[in-house]
C-alpha cells in the first residue's frame, strides 16, 4: 500500500470542498422531487440545467424510435447526480468550462451535455442539447464536438437514475489499492467496454494521466502486456501473471492521435470512494443516490452531529486550544466558554483590551463574511440563494451589510450572470464583452489555470 502523499491530501481535501458546497442539499432535494413526479424540465431547472433540445422535434427529423429512446432517458436522466459527478479544474474544484461531455448515443445524434467557457460560467450551469456530425441541433456552442476525454455514455450511472446500482460495481473498490487514485484494476475491463462501444477491433487503447503522461493499455495482452516499471502510476506495477493487461509508456515519436482514448472517469477512481476510506466524509454527506451504492450498509448519522453551531461551526485556535464558534441562539458566538467568562472578555475588549481569540474571530465574521470559506464557495459555485442564507444567519435577515468587499462580490456576481444570459442569447459570440474581461482582471486570485483538472 502506498503511502498517502502530502498532495494527495490536498487533492482530498478539495474534493471533501467540493462535496460541501457544489451541489447543496436544497437542489438535491428539489430536483428529486420533480424527476420522480415525471418532471424532467423542473428537474433540470432546479439543478441549474438548461435544456436547449425539443424532443417533440426529434421525432420529425430522426424517428419516432429514437425520439422514444431520447424521452425515456431524459425522464429517468438525473440532473443533480449530473452535476455531482460532472468534470472539475483545480483549485476550486469549479465544473470544467467549456466542455461538451456526451451522454448518450442513438446512432448519429448525441445527447450531450456543456459547459459555457470561463469568461460566461455564471452561475456554474449546465446545458443540455443534441448534437450530430452535421452540426449542433441547439444553440451555438464554442466546442460543439463531444470531447472524447469526458464520456459519459460509457458511465450512465453517474448521471442516469436507472444505473446508479452499477457505480459500485464499476468502482470495484475490493480490488482498489488504497492510496492510489488510479483504477488500474479496472483498466482492462473499461478498455473492453470503450472497444466495443466504439466497434473498434483489439488494439491500444490511450491512458491520459497527470503532468502530460501518456500509456497505451492492451486490453487483450500482447507483445507488451508483460511490461512493469517505475513510470506506471500506483499499484500498477503490482500487476502480473494472470491478472489484468498492463501498460506501457508511450514512445516520444509515436503517433496517438487516432487511437481511442480511455475516459476520464475511468482512468481515476470515483472521489467519493477515497473521501469514505479516508474517513474524510460520512455516508450521509453524499449524494443520496451515490451513497446507496458505494455505502449502503453505513449505520445512520446521528441527528445532532453538526453540533449547536450548525453549518456555521468553525474551530479557532484560543490560548493553545481549539475552541469552536458558531450560531447559538441565533446569533454568532463562541461555543466553549461559558457566558460569565464571555461577559468579562467583552467588558475587557470594551475598555481597550485585547479581546481573546474567539471574540476576534467572531467580530472578523460579522464585518467582512465575505471573508468566511463558505459564503465565498457558495458564491463561486453559483449558490448565491445558500450564500445570502448564511450572511443572514449571522448578520439576521434586516441587518446591513458593513463590508463594501460582500457589496462588490454581490455586483460582480450579478454582472457575471448578465454576461451568462448575454452568452446563451448569442450576443457576445465567443469572445468575453469588455466588462468581463475587466471583472476578471479585479476579481483574479487563483494560483492555477482554470483549465487545470482537479484531479
Amino acid at each position: 500500500m502506498r503511502s498517502w502523499t502530502a498532495n494527495g491530501k490536498t487533492r482530498l481535501l478539495a474534493w471533501q470542498r467540493v462535496r460541501e458546497f457544489a451541489v447543496p442539499p436544497a437542489m438535491i432535494e428539489t430536483a428529486t422531487a420533480r424527476r420522480m413526479v415525471g418532471d424532467w424540465a423542473g428537474a433540470c431547472a432546479a439543478a441549474r440545467v438548461d435544456a436547449d433540445l425539443q424532443p417533440r422535434a426529434v421525432a420529425r427529423t430522426h424517428g419516432r424510435d429514437i425520439a422514444s429512446r431520447l424521452r425515456a432517458d431524459l425522464r429517468h436522466l438525473a440532473p443533480d447526480l449530473l452535476r455531482w459527478h460532472f468534470p472539475r479544474v483545480a483549485p476550486d474544484g469549479l465544473l470544467r468550462p467549456g466542455v461538451t461531455v456526451a451522454l448518450a448515443r442513438y446512432d448519429s445524434l448525441h445527447l450531450v451535455a456543456r459547459t459555457p467557457p470561463a469568461w460566461a460560467d455564471a452561475g456554474q450551469r449546465i446545458s443540455l442539447a443534441l448534437w450530430t456530425r452535421a452540426g449542433d441541433e441547439g444553440r451555438a456552442h464554442p466546442h460543439p464536438r463531444p470531447d472524447r476525454r469526458f464520456r459519459l455514455d460509457l458511465h450512465r450511472h453517474l448521471w442516469d437514475a436507472r444505473r446508479v446500482g452499477e457505480l459500485r460495481q464499476r468502482a470495484c473498490p475490493e480490488g482498489w489499492t488504497a492510496g492510489s487514485e488510479y483504477a488500474t484494476h479496472r483498466w482492462g475491463a473499461e478498455a473492453r467496454l470503450l472497444l466495443d462501444a466504439d466497434r473498434r477491433p483489439d488494439g491500444p487503447v490511450l491512458v491520459r494521466l497527470d503532468d502530460g503522461r501518456r500509456l497505451l493499455l492492451s486490453p487483450s495482452g500482447g507483445p507488451h502486456s508483460s511490461f512493469a516499471g517505475p513510470s506506471l502510476p500506483g499499484g500498477a506495477d503490482s500487476i502480473g501473471g494472470s491478472g489484468p493487461p498492463l501498460p506501457w509508456p508511450v514512445a516520444g515519436g509515436r503517433s496517438v492521435a487516432g487511437l481511442p482514448v480511455l475516459p476520464d472517469a475511468a482512468v481515476r477512481v470515483p472521489p467519493d470512494l477515497e473521501l469514505l476510506r479516508a474517513g474524510l466524509i460520512h455516508p450521509e454527506q453524499l449524494h443520496p443516490l451515490v451513497a446507496a451504492a458505494l455505502a449502503p450498509d453505513a449505520p445512520p448519522r446521528p441527528a445532532n452531529d453538526q453540533g449547536p453551531g450548525g453549518g456555521l461551526e468553525r474551530v479557532v485556535d484560543c490560548g493553545g486550544a481549539r475552541h469552536r464558534i458558531g450560531l447559538a441562539g441565533g446569533r454568532l458566538a463562541p461555543l466553549d466558554h461559558d457566558p460569565a467568562e464571555l461577559r468579562r472578555e467583552e467588558l475587557l475588549a470594551a475598555l481597550g483590551g485585547t479581546p481573546m481569540p474567539c471574540l476576534r474571530a467572531v467580530a472578523e465574521a460579522v464585518h467582512s463574511p465575505e471573508n468566511l470559506d463558505d459564503v465565498r464557495a457558495r458564491i463561486d459555485h453559483g449558490d448565491y440563494a445558500g450564500a445570502l442564507n448564511v450572511v443572514e444567519a449571522l448578520l439576521g435577515p434586516d441587518a446591513l451589510l458593513r463590508s463594501a468587499a460582500l457589496h462588490d462580490e454581490w455586483e460582480t456576481a450579478a454582472r457575471r450572470r448578465l454576461t451568462h444570459g448575454m452568452f446563451r442569447a448569442g450576443l457576445t459570440g465567443y469572445g468575453p464583452p469588455r466588462h468581463e474581461t475587466e471583472i476578471r482582471r479585479r476579481r483574479e486570485r487563483r494560483t492555477h489555470p482554470r483549465h487545470a483538472k482537479l484531479r
